[in-house]
């Protein structure tokens, strides 16, 4: 069976915020066709900043990709503005889904497909994201700031489908929401996945979650990748375990072995 070819590729890049602060160290990930890839770790651990360097949102916030590179499907971004990532099929959906409040839930919608000029290419992919996201059909006249957390997360996700991408980047799809809408947001992710194929770079810490559906796993502490490989892999790994999946650890029981368990987080990096 051959390995799909990497749609993106992300090379040793380093992120400076400010001139000064050092966030992301050398940090490499490759998302190939097809894929949910996922990008775990802890608030601090350099995902969001991430998937803003290859958005190329990183200037709204002082940041700057200065070494390494990011390509998709082999051409270089680094310096193509975010609108220009969008025509190209590359779409972010920021975390704290971020929906205009005063727009209704379908005016949000139309607001993604505003690179698009085909009118009834726009209505037959709004009538696609409803058939993926129904709660979003039934509440689609009221005003977003008067929907739930989930129903705004399922219309960010949308609007950026509406903009008919190939990659989408997802920043904290669960944050903030009940459990059972969590994994309603996740197998949405996985249908669209499997049957639009569409890729998905999911950052997330909820680690227990995000393994269940991605294909791939980026372990991410301070600013590095610390440990990588198959989702199902990274599940049954010890450490993975026992340091973000709640699992095991349970022999440890004095000072010394605190101290030796903060040893081996830091991943022998």
């Amino acid at each position: 069976m051959t390995t799909p070819a990497p749609v993106l590729t992300v090379n040793g890049i380093e992120v400076i915020y400010n001139h000064v602060i050092l966030v992301l160290k050398g940090v490499s990930l490759q998302l190939a066709e097809g894929q949910i890839a996922a990008i775990l770790g802890g608030n601090g651990a350099g995902k969001t900043t991430t998937l803003r360097a290859i958005s190329n949102l990183l200037k709204g916030e002082r940041g700057e990709v200065t070494k390494g590179s990011i390509e998709l499907r082999g051409e270089r971004i680094e310096n193509l503005t975010p609108a220009d990532l969008v025509k190209r099929g590359v779409v972010q959906v920021m975390e704290g889904r971020h929906c205009f409040a005063h727009l209704t839930i379908e005016e949000n919608l139309l607001t993604g497909a505003y690179t698009r000029k085909d009118k009834g290419e726009i209505a037959a992919n709004l009538e696609k994201v409803y058939t993926y996201f129904p709660r979003l059909k039934t509440r689609r006249t009221s005003q977003a700031a008067y929907t739930s957390g989930g129903e705004q997360q399922m219309c960010a996700i949308g609007r950026a489908l509406m903009a008919n991408p190939s990659v989408v980047l997802l920043d904290e799809p669960s944050m903030g929401l009940a459990p059972q809408i969590v994994e309603e947001v996740f197998e949405i992710v996985k249908d669209l996945n499997q049957k639009e194929k569409v890729s998905f770079l999911i950052a997330e810490q909820n680690t227990n979650m995000a393994l269940r559906y991605a294909n791939y796993g980026y372990i991410m502490e301070s600013g590095r990748i610390v440990m990588d490989g198959a989702a199902e892999d990274l599940r049954n790994n010890e450490d993975v375990k026992e340091f973000y999946l709640g699992m095991g650890g349970g022999q440890r029981k004095s000072f010394r072995d605190v101290k030796s368990y903060k040893r081996r987080k830091r991943w022998l990096a």
